[in-house]
């Protein structure tokens, strides 16, 4: 168990968002940087655009790399620690993928032999310039590239489950090349968990790479089913990092929160503090959390178009960089250093056949077990039902009582199990 979880912000730049790269201002990100280590937090996340830094497959920009290295040094300046995410890739609805990969050059993310030699060498090139520097804590693959990968993407990037094994095997040794020794993951958003023919699976997000992380966002159907001062949004969170361990191998494999907010409509800007509050201490009593990242450290500026109206205000600071209630709360919990979870000892069943994860979103059986089990007081957490009898598996998570959503849901609140 971790000594102390790890309060972190996916750092977008109050100037210009991620295009900052194409007119890199130091002394900008800078002023954005004490305003994220003025709450009190660890860490960041950052985000060079693909495009950018390697518009040839041949071409990786030195000078980006040398502003994404001078980003780094400044955030250990402040004392942050920071996490790289290599291929942008998908951002706030926004797709990044350089031009020798679409159109009249169009070839597959996930299975073109060139594009995977020219994404390994990229990974490798980043993760080599910031192998020297503590403050670097890793790669993450890219933000939720799995969405390339499947429906509902306009234009997928198909490949088979086997594909994308194969290729984040190879992207992760290439990070672990660049920087051997460092914490280098990958990320998707939820589909990998609730979505039948996503070719990205849970497995692969349980087992490979340092760490398993998760996304939540409760504009996924949960807090439009729900609503949202409801059971399933609060813990939604902590039921992605829950769900996530039935399918790891080790037993207290660290999970990272690494990306959750606060969506307007749905969680208005008077209730974000509100929904902050209830998201971390749910999540804080998590056993092997290895930290929070926020969504987002800036809100976008007005004076940049298009984006899906929420995207606008999901900042913990204004794009002046000024706190918010939601930002006083996280910073709240970062001061606070105890994390001390109980193991959660009762463990739902979940299918270990991905083309039945659909059970484990919103509205299916898995998921409204979970949050019956949690409004009940019972603190669940997941178990693959191939594993539900083995004693050996039991005994390590130290679970002692496995429960089916059919026991569960056919009991009435507050009766007992059978």
């Amino acid at each position: 168990m971790p000594a102390a979880v790890r309060f972190g912000v996916n750092y977008t730049p109050s100037q210009g968002w991620f295009h900052h790269w194409l007119d890199f201002d130091l002394d900008a990100v800078r002023a954005d940087l004490d305003s994220v280590s003025a709450l009190g937090l660890d860490h960041i996340r950052v985000f060079p655009l693909w495009p950018y830094f390697q518009p040839d497959r041949a071409l990786i920009r030195p000078r980006a790399v040398e502003d994404l290295v001078r980003l780094v040094d400044a955030a250990a300046e402040r004392g942050l620690d920071v996490n790289v995410d290599g291929l942008q890739g998908h951002l706030s609805s926004f797709d990044f993928l350089p031009a020798w990969t679409r159109t009249w050059h169009r070839r597959n993310l996930f299975t073109d032999p060139e594009v995977l030699d020219g994404q390994a060498a990229y990974l490798r090139t980043l993760a080599a310039a910031l192998a020297d520097r503590p403050n670097f804590l890793g790669m993450t693959l890219g933000n939720e590239v799995n969405q390339f990968s499947a429906g509902p993407h306009p234009d997928p990037d198909r490949a088979t489950a086997d594909q994308i094994d194969a290729w984040l095997e190879r992207m992760l040794a290439a990070c672990e090349k660049g920087a051997p020794g460092k914490l280098h993951l990958h990320a998707e958003y939820d589909a990998t968990w609730y979505q039948d023919d996503m070719p990205f699976t849970p497995a692969q997000a349980a087992r490979r790479g340092a760490l398993t992380a998760v996304h939540s966002w409760v504009f996924n159907g949960t807090a439009q089913r729900h609503g949202r001062t409801s059971v399933a949004t609060e813990h939604h969170a902590a039921y992605l990092i829950e769900l996530s361990k039935a399918w790891a191998e080790e037993p207290h494999r660290p999970v990272w929160l690494q990306e959750v907010g606060a969506p307007a409509p749905l969680v208005p800007a008077e209730h974000a503090a509100a929904f902050t509050e209830a998201t971390v201490a749910n999540a804080l009593d998590c056993p092997d959390l290895w930290g929070i990242t926020w969504w987002c450290s800036h809100d976008v500026s007005r004076d940049l178009a298009d984006f899906p109206e929420l995207e606008y205000g999901l900042g913990l600071l204004t794009n002046d960089r000024r706190p918010k209630d939601l930002a006083r709360a996280l910073s709240r919990a970062a001061r606070d250093h105890s994390y001390a979870p109980a193991p959660r000892t009762t463990a739902l069943t979940v299918p270990a056949d991905p083309a039945a994860r659909s059970r484990c979103a919103p509205g299916g059986d898995v998921f409204e077990a979970f949050f019956r089990l949690t409004a009940d007081g019972a603190r669940p957490t997941t178990i693959l039902d191939t594993r539900a009898a083995d004693r050996d598996h039991l005994a390590a998570r130290a679970l002692t009582e496995v429960v089916t959503p059919d026991q569960v849901l056919r009991t009435p609140r507050g009766g007992t199990r059978s």
